[in-house]
């Protein structure tokens, strides 16, 4: 029998979260404006607070981080440019392939680290030379953090001295970076100094309903308004929605501490059963499926109250996120440990 969604233990993904009943209440209260005529006193604050803490010129808010994404490359990009990518990032493989498809851009995929980045002697190769026989070589796009992995500070950058060199320029999709800046116990302009422009999720581990913010040159964000328009991001009475990122950076950020503790939490437990996976560096791990059942596996945690992702990627993914507690993990203990010892393994 199917259980209501609100008793399942949910380790889908941190975008799975509710607004917490203080959220609510700041949303509920928010000043609101036309945010397309830019009258929006709310969300005119959220950009300036968060470009004020990434140390750029400006920002702008808008409904997803898949849009926010490819307003930036649609804005740093013309048609038959191309832009240097992983193979696992998002902006290649997991956003519909935007770019390439209302902006003509072509992107070039690379494999990626064990720790998530790009090989940076590959991405050098990779450059095209001034020829008319190849796109144009204009964007390097990284991502912080990547399937829950952290980006160390010095590889960024080396990158942004690789771009500056060939005079690319480096955005970053930046959906966890609160994850990273946690992780390594640093100010957000430690990362973002290096960075040209990054697209900053807010609806994720900072648990708000909605949004993300582009940051950049005053320049860049000016284009980059008119491009949110013509993908249909230009929305009105958005206060409401900016107020629950105002709450989330104001109240949910060091609390991300929480959500890593509880991966690392739920690893061991994993790991005591007899699962086969890395110790995870913040709020995501993966379990090595190997020989599991991975079918039986989901049946299995369906019937004791637990949604993960079991049969869509390579590996099995859980996250931690503001809705689950350290009494869920040790109930998700119990669940993955019995299953071993039901099925053998």
């Amino acid at each position: 029998m199917t259980m209501p969604n609100d008793q399942y233990i949910d380790f889908r993904s941190d975008t799975v979260t509710r607004p917490t009943p203080a959220m609510r209440q700041a949303m509920m209260q928010a000043d609101v404006g036309d945010d397309v005529w830019g009258e929006d006193p709310t969300v005119i604050e959220l950009e300036q607070v968060l470009a004020a803490r990434a140390g750029m010129q400006a920002g702008l808010f808008m409904p997803s981080g898949t849009q926010s994404n490819l307003v930036a490359l649609l804005t740093h990009c013309a048609r038959g440019d191309e832009y240097i990518v992983g193979q696992q990032a998002h902006t290649y493989k997991y956003e519909g392939g935007g770019a390439a498809v209302l902006g003509g851009i072509q992107p070039q995929p690379l494999n990626m680290t064990a720790f998530g980045g790009l090989d940076l002697d590959e991405v050098e190769q990779a450059i095209k030379p001034d020829d008319c026989h190849f796109a144009r070589t204009r964007l390097l796009c990284l991502e912080n953090t990547v399937h829950g992995k952290v980006l160390p500070l010095d590889y960024i950058e080396q990158a942004r001295e690789l771009t500056d060199e060939h005079g690319l320029l480096l955005h970053l999709d930046g959906a966890r970076i609160f994850n990273a800046v946690v992780k390594l116990g640093c100010e957000l302009q430690e990362i973002t100094r290096h960075v040209h422009t990054i697209s900053i999720c807010l609806s994720k581990g900072l648990g708000a309903p909605v949004g993300s913010v582009l940051l950049g040159p005053q320049t860049f964000i000016n284009q980059a308004r008119r491009w949110r328009k013509v993908t249909g991001g230009g929305m009105r009475q958005a206060g409401i929605l900016a107020a629950a990122g105002l709450h989330a950076l104001d109240h949910h950020i060091q609390r991300l501490a929480d959500d890593h503790r509880r991966a690392a939490d739920l690893a061991g437990h994993l790991m005591k059963a007899g699962f086969e996976l890395d110790q995870p560096q913040t709020n995501m791990l993966f379990i090595n499926s190997g020989q599991l059942p991975r079918q039986a596996l989901a049946s299995w945690l369906d019937d004791h109250g637990i949604k993960a992702d079991c049969l869509g990627r390579d590996s099995i993914r859980l996250v931690t996120h503001l809705d689950i507690s350290d009494a869920d993990i040790a109930r998700a203990g119990e669940v993955f440990t019995a299953f071993m010892r039901a099925h053998r393994l």
